[in-house]
């Protein structure tokens, strides 16, 4: 495996910076905040690509030379509506409460720039929870503070362990990178 130099991870997720590390490939971050809107009329699956390819073509405009972008976004889906971050405590456990004992979708788009070129999409994994109590959804919720994540958890978290039943499909997408299919789009 080799990349002539590091490609430019466009987000702070502590979770995307380790799963790349993990999978070996050299890279940098920059950020640049962007509206994270979309058109009303977009169906769901697109919604993560397209907020991801904001992300890439923002960082895009404050290079000085071109490099290649990695931009990811995940959205969690439950009964058709995106389930987002938490807005607060009562938030999260309300979406924790709506999740127990339902599967739902992790959808995250990912967008590759590699200077005029993109390379783009969209990895789907289902989620079936087990139903948990309140009181386990306030341990987790005041334990592990999950308000920086779609759908109010993280797999690789206590919940994961003891609240997930099973998924159907890649696991990292659930955490927040297809790292196998970045490095299928990067021929590594």
């Amino acid at each position: 495996m080799s990349l002539t130099e590091p490609i430019v991870l466009a987000s702070q997720s502590p979770r995307r910076k380790q799963l790349l590390e993990q999978a070996g490939i050299p890279f940098e971050i920059k950020v640049v905040p962007t509206d994270e809107d979309f058109p009303p009329d977009l169906p769901i699956p697109e919604i993560p690509v397209y907020i991801a390819r904001n992300k890439a073509l923002a960082v895009k405009t404050i290079l000085s030379q071109p490099k290649t972008i990695l931009a990811a976004d995940t959205v969690v889906v439950l009964h058709g509506k995106i389930i987002g971050k938490p807005k607060d405590r009562e938030d999260a456990i309300n979406i924790l409460s709506a999740l127990s004992g339902q599967s739902h979708e992790v959808i995250t788009g990912v967008v590759l720039l590699d200077g005029e070129k993109e390379r783009s999409f969209e990895k789907t994994t289902k989620v079936h929870f087990l139903p948990i109590s309140k009181q386990q959804i306030e341990y987790y919720v005041d334990h592990f503070k999950p308000y920086d994540k779609a759908g109010a958890y993280a797999i690789q978290e206590w919940i994961g362990a003891v609240a997930i039943d099973s998924i159907e499909g890649c696991f990292y997408n659930v955490m927040g990178l297809p790292v196998s299919e970045i490095v299928k789009l990067l021929k590594l």
